[in-house]
């Protein structure tokens, strides 16, 4: 038997142990969810200081304070969240009735949909895990959880604490490289959540397809930031700009939100630049040894970013250094901001999605073009919007598509518990977070209940003098 032969049967095996438990017990009461959320909760405290370790092992080094900032805190929130409206979100919904069927009744319930699978990728790995099984496990949900093989410590100890908390057929995480997630992605499982690159998207789509598994798809794409037209330099550029570099920041900018790249006024570059050194100095001083910022994840990352930038440079772009004197570091991995001016359409950096501290800066004269500029491209994960006008932001609201929007700020609308969260065309499809992701792994039973009363055999067969005379009424 070879060895992708013992994975599949061994994943399968693991797959069957959720099922037949979810069809033992399809509908967990409201309780034993709530105590699988405060198990979950309870297993991301009691370890929040060997969770930020094993993070930063992976990515050579990450800070302390990023992992509780941007993957414990968030993951807290989503369960927090779901305990809060676990009640209202499993009460059935009550539907109208027509006229026709009164007095009869009408109501949604939902049911959790059985076994879940969910994709993580490496960048995030603990709350791309967490979010997710916050939803499935609030909808009453079995899950495998599939964790990326570039976060190998963060993988072993969260498959550790899961294996040590949970039954194995309530929850179970996954090990294992390319071959193991593409056997993964061709389980049977009832839904199954993938965040990822677009590329590798069409793969697992495509495995899912083939036992018609429902999918949701949390892909990536270039996020634009605009800087509009009404901020001069100011305190409000000031703090556009800050915000614009927090959100490139953060991470070393391996974030699926981050602002990918940032469309500027015309005039405004020189201005942009002193604002984002000064931010930097300030939030990243000696940028070179600073321990609030993190490195690449690897050297193929690395070289690709890299890259990026020699191509830019040798095409006649400007690059400009945020963190001058911090040169880049291959041993460390560690690459401090670049913005790049003056980057064509057909360069790597503007055709790929960036997943590093680069920015590339297009500048532009009216709103129009800026607009035009967003929708000639694949529709974003993410917008940033940067203005004081309500009319400008209502305008660029109106006349972009994008999975989601912060208005004068970066990333925030991912933290919004109440907010959908997901992208559209190119950049993904589905949404979760809060109801959203209790809906999306849900099923949503649709219910009548026919009252005595009900005059519905007026209209049964022979279809003599009385039916034609309610069907004349009826369809008028």
């Amino acid at each position: 038997m070879s060895h992708s032969q013992i994975l599949s049967d061994g994943l399968a095996e693991r797959f069957a142990v959720q099922q037949r438990a979810a069809r033992r017990d399809p509908n967990p009461d409201r309780a034993l969810r709530e105590r699988r959320l405060v198990a979950l909760d309870r297993l991301l405290r009691d370890n929040a200081g060997a969770i930020a370790e094993a993070v930063s092992r992976d990515f050579g080094y990450r800070s302390p304070a990023e992992t509780r900032l941007l993957e414990l805190f968030p993951s807290y929130e989503a369960i927090r969240h779901a305990r809060r409206h676990l009640q209202r979100w499993m009460r059935p919904q009550r539907r109208a009735v027509s006229l026709w069927f009164q007095p009869g009744r009408a109501e949604v319930r939902y049911q959790p949909l059985g076994v879940v699978g969910i994709m993580v990728p490496w960048n995030y790995p603990i709350f791309l895990a967490v979010a997710p099984l916050a939803a499935a496990l609030a909808a009453g949900n079995r899950a495998l959880v599939k964790v990326s093989e570039m976060s190998p410590n963060t993988a072993a100890l969260f498959a550790t604490l899961v294996a040590g908390t949970f039954a194995s057929d309530e929850l179970s995480v996954v090990e294992g490289d390319a071959s193991v997630a593409q056997a993964f992605s061709q389980l049977p499982f009832d839904h199954l959540l993938f965040t990822g690159s677009t590329a590798v998207g069409h793969h697992v789509m495509r495995a899912a397809a083939d036992k018609l598994t429902p999918v949701t798809l949390e892909l990536g794409g270039k996020s634009p930031a605009i800087i509009g037209p009404g901020l001069a330099a100011g305190k409000d550029f000031a703090r556009a700009v800050e915000r614009i570099l927090i959100g490139k920041c953060m991470n070393a900018g391996q974030t699926c939100i981050a602002p990918d790249y940032l469309l500027l006024p015309a005039g405004d570059e020189q201005a942009f630049i002193d604002c984002a050194r000064a931010f930097v100095a300030r939030a990243y001083p000696q940028l070179a040894s600073n321990s609030d910022y993190s490195t690449i994840i690897d050297q193929r990352h690395y070289a690709r970013l890299c890259a990026y930038v020699d191509e830019a440079r040798a095409s006649g772009a400007r690059v400009v250094e945020l963190a001058p004197g911090a040169a880049a570091d291959p041993a460390t991995r560690r690459l401090p901001p670049l913005a790049l001016l003056g980057v064509g359409d057909t360069q790597a950096v503007m055709q790929e999605e960036i997943f590093g501290p680069l920015l590339p800066i297009r500048s532009y004269r009216h709103l129009d073009e800026a607009i035009a500029f967003v929708n000639q491209r694949p529709r974003p994960l993410a917008l940033y919007y940067f203005d004081s006008n309500a009319e400008r932001i209502d305008r660029v609201l109106n006349e972009t598509v994008s999975g989601g929007v912060t208005i004068n700020d970066t990333i925030l609308h991912i933290a919004q518990d109440d907010l959908p969260f997901g992208g559209v065309g190119a950049s993904g499809m589905g949404r979760y977070h809060g109801f959203e992701g209790f809906e999306t792994f849900s099923a949503k039973k649709g219910v009548f209940r026919q009252s005595r009363l009900s005059g519905i055999g007026l209209f049964n067969p022979p279809y003599g003098r009385v039916f034609k005379l309610l069907t004349r009424i009826i369809m008028r």
